[in-house]
């Protein structure tokens, strides 16, 4: 029978030698630990200074006036369908208006998104290329949509333009992002055989950003779908329109019908965007 023992480590003079204690914070990163700090310092701080500005005390008044809201909801529990193929026509021109507004802003994204990436372009083409989807990115669907209805006149088309441009400047910026994340390899070994600058994008690039792409571009029509029901609102189209003309004349069926429809509208586009995504990617 064999039996175990312990080894104890042994100092040069045959005494047992000391343990030697290890310091848990030995190679830590002070400097990134206190700017971690700092972080969520700023951030608790912003969080206090802003909490009487954003009128955060009245969060009582949700139990206090529960009554005032539970009566004022209480009229939309009887939807009025009595003109559901208006309703789903307009509904209808809405998807649309996101259809368009998507793919416009598809066509201009992509050499802005390569135009956009630290490391395909010189600094004098990057900055002012993204200081430009800054710009269209910065200034809401809203106000867009009232700047081309004084241009263009009431309508769709308003619509379209207003998701275009201000879309263009958000899947730009993702588009970029997602160029600047690409393994360099395959780029550089594209340009190692002579191939041109389009050539690298073309066969190094975009087959690395193809499926993260494609699934911003959907992410990016789910969004204005509901988007563009809202620009209704102020003459852009779609059944945003007829929304605000009931709730303004407290027709509160006709309003519990026509957000019901938006609501399946929007499930349904989530749904085909999923199918969609996993097909492709």
């Amino acid at each position: 029978m064999s039996t175990t023992s312990d080894t104890v480590p042994k100092s040069a003079g045959g005494g047992v030698a000391k343990p030697i204690a290890l310091s848990v914070n030995r190679g830590r990163d002070w400097s990134r630990t206190i700017w971690n700090v700092v972080i969520a310092g700023g951030l608790i701080a912003s969080l206090v200074i802003s909490w009487g500005p954003a009128d955060m005390g009245s969060w009582i008044s949700l139990f206090t006036d529960s009554s005032n809201m539970a009566q004022y909801l209480e009229g939309f529990s009887h939807p009025d369908f009595s003109e559901w193929h208006y309703y789903v026509q307009e509904m209808i021109v809405t998807v649309e208006i996101a259809v368009w507004g998507t793919f416009l802003s598809l066509i201009l994204s992509i050499p802005f998104g390569i135009l956009c990436a630290r490391n395909m372009v010189p600094w004098w083409i990057l900055h002012p290329c993204r200081r430009l989807m800054d710009f269209f990115r910065a200034i809401q669907e809203v106000v867009w949509a009232v700047l081309f209805v004084v241009a263009v006149g009431l309508g769709p088309f308003a619509g379209v333009m207003a998701l275009f441009i201000h879309n263009t400047g958000i899947m730009a910026k993702l588009f970029s992002e997602a160029v600047e994340a690409i393994d360099p390899r395959p780029v550089e070994g594209i340009r190692s055989t002579g191939a041109t600058r389009v050539q690298e994008v073309v066969f190094g690039v975009i087959p690395q950003v193809l499926p993260l792409w494609v699934s911003y571009t959907l992410y990016r029509f789910e969004t204005n779908v509901r988007a563009a029901t809202v620009l209704g609102i102020i003459g852009a189209g779609g059944i945003g329109q007829i929304l605000f003309e009931t709730v303004r004349g407290f027709y509160y069926g006709q309003t519990a019908a026509i957000l019901i429809i938006i609501v399946v509208t929007v499930v349904m586009t989530d749904l085909l965007s999923q199918q969609l995504r996993r097909f492709v990617t």
